[in-house]
């Protein structure tokens, strides 16, 4: 194995191995806050490995190549997502005919390290700023992912592991028009569930963002 490969080991291990310390199927049982974390989790084991295949199916000079990390992680929360995000990497050798090693780098760079930067920037965003529904569409559900996509697609052009590009400035445009296209969905789907489905947010929740619920006829 090459250095790379090994680096790619480490995080991914060093990711994992954080997740599970919390114990995140914790979140899927029926007694917890949020019982309704089951279908988005199915939903992401579902669609991540197919879409982690266009890089490799779609024959353009810049193949779409989204991550859905940032909406896994406002979806699950960071420990779920992350071995969720791991299972879709292996899936990519089905979906994608991908090569262990090839799978491995599309786990860390379009998932784990994505997610990990999305926990992190999203709770400096929470923490500078408060909680406001504003904070989290505009914050948490836009700006965070778009910063994220946008560091990790050209970390991953620069370790070679994702779209060729000869100049840096083609590179940097690209970079940011793919992460711009994806965190627009991302907060699409975002305010749509924080209307229809808050269940499906595990880092959403009512009382935390739009405060207590006085009774009606209240003053």
């Amino acid at each position: 194995m090459d250095a790379s490969t090994i680096a790619e080991l480490a995080l991914l291990a060093f990711a994992l191995a954080g997740a599970l310390v919390v114990r995140p199927w914790r979140l899927l049982r029926a007694a917890t806050s949020q019982p309704g974390l089951a279908t988005p989790l199915l939903a992401m084991l579902t669609i991540l490995p197919w879409l982690w295949a266009w890089r490799t199916s779609a024959a353009m000079p810049v193949p779409l190549q989204w991550s859905g990390a940032a909406l896994a992680v406002l979806m699950l929360g960071w420990p779920l997502a992350v071995p969720v995000l791991v299972v879709a990497g292996l899936g990519t050798m089905l979906t994608a005919g991908l090569s262990w090693t090839e799978a491995l780098a599309t786990t860390v760079w379009s998932g784990v390290l994505p997610a990990t930067m999305v926990l992190l920037l999203g709770q400096g965003v929470r923490t500078v700023f408060g909680t406001h529904p504003a904070v989290y569409l505009l914050g948490r559900a836009f700006a965070v992912p778009l910063v994220a996509l946008f560091v990790c697609t050209l970390g991953a052009v620069a370790a070679g592991q994702g779209f060729a590009a000869e100049e840096g400035e083609i590179q940097v445009v690209t970079a940011f028009l793919l992460a711009l296209g994806e965190t627009n969905w991302t907060c699409a789907v975002a305010a749509i569930l924080v209307v229809w489905r808050p269940q499906w947010l595990a880092t959403w929740s009512d009382a935390l963002y739009l405060g207590p619920r006085r009774p009606a006829g209240s003053a």
